[in-house]
């Protein structure tokens, strides 16, 4: 499949997901889970920072995701580690999963194949297998979110407050979908050829993430963002001076804390008298799933419009590839 048909398909792979998390079989532990360690890198690593974003109101227990080889000391027999990797083969989580057998943690798989789903089967961990014809990790943040989101209500740690507000995104997304994509194109012409740069509150920190990301991948374009209010005590001094190739994007919310709307509302008067492009996207939905969600399909489409414009083939990652092919050198 085209990167355009998959990001398309965006609505109808929450309703797999979906699917997938309720036939999942994941069964409880013999002491108690005080702690979440997920192991994931890049497109599969997202969904971590998205399900945690989405429960922190709900959980009681601290979740940290991991995007490296090793584990924090803090990883014990209390501990539910969740490995995502939708290849099944990312170097670094294989490596984790490695060290955490040692613990005695309660291990959970989320996979589409590969050695990880082969090292499941032969330990009996629990696993959720997920369809494995998509040729995209960063096409599959749906399956990424809902198979976690499942994880932690079939543990007890959550409720499915976080899972139906998934479900009920979906038709938000097919009635939008239109419009995302006419605004979306609109954007990417104001920011084509130049460095985009994201700013959002705190709460939708994994919003800018993933759209970072996807400017990254497929439009193969550098990009940087940061979060009100911690920018506005260091990066704020950078805006001195003009930066007439930066194009500066807000995500809002209506419901923002007033304190960070303010801190934007302030922040954009200071930017925008150093740069040519700053626009403001405002989401849409009634939940912070929904929101987000929204604004994942939006930056998405985004991305896939810079890339034509460009233009370049945003399923391409030959720069990725070469890493991989020369660390399997040694």
């Amino acid at each position: 499949m085209m990167m355009k048909e998959l990001i398309a398909k965006f609505p109808t792979q929450i309703i797999e997901a979906l699917e997938i998390g309720e036939k999942a079989e994941i069964h409880g532990h013999a002491r108690p889970i005080t702690k979440v360690f997920v192991a994931g890198l890049g497109g599969s690593g997202i969904g971590g920072d998205f399900v945690w974003a989405f429960i922190k109101d709900e959980c009681k227990i601290p979740v940290l995701v991991g995007k490296s080889y090793h584990l924090p000391a803090f990883v014990d027999e209390n501990t539910l580690y969740i490995a995502s990797s939708y290849s099944g083969n990312t170097e670094e989580v294989l490596h984790s999963i490695g060290e955490v057998q040692k613990t005695g943690a309660k291990i959970v798989v989320i996979t589409s194949g590969g050695k990880l789903l082969q090292l499941a089967q032969e330990k009996g961990y629990d696993y959720v297998a997920l369809p494995p014809n998509y040729p995209s990790p960063r096409a599959c943040l749906g399956f990424s979110i809902v198979a976690q989101l499942y994880v932690f209500y079939k543990l007890n740690l959550i409720s499915r407050s976080s899972i139906d507000q998934v479900k009920s995104s979906v038709d938000l997304l097919k009635y939008d979908q239109d419009e995302i994509k006419n605004k979306a194109f609109k954007i990417a012409k104001l920011i084509a050829g130049k460095t985009p740069i994201i700013y959002v509150s705190d709460r939708m920190e994994a919003v800018a993430l993933r759209f970072k990301q996807q400017i990254n991948e497929n439009a193969k374009t550098l990009s940087w963002y940061n979060v009100i209010p911690e920018m506005n005590h260091n990066e704020l001094v950078g805006w001195s001076e003009m930066h007439v190739n930066a194009a500066v994007i807000y995500f809002r919310n209506k419901d923002d804390f007033k304190r960070n709307a303010l801190r934007i509302d302030i922040s954009k008067d200071i930017i925008a008298k150093q740069t040519h492009t700053v626009i403001e996207i405002f989401s849409k939905g009634q939940s912070p799933v929904e929101k987000s969600m929204y604004f994942i399909h939006l930056g998405d489409w985004i991305s896939l419009y810079l890339a034509e414009l460009k233009p370049v083939d945003p399923s391409e990652i030959k720069v990725i590839d070469f890493l991989k092919t020369e660390l399997g050198k040694i």
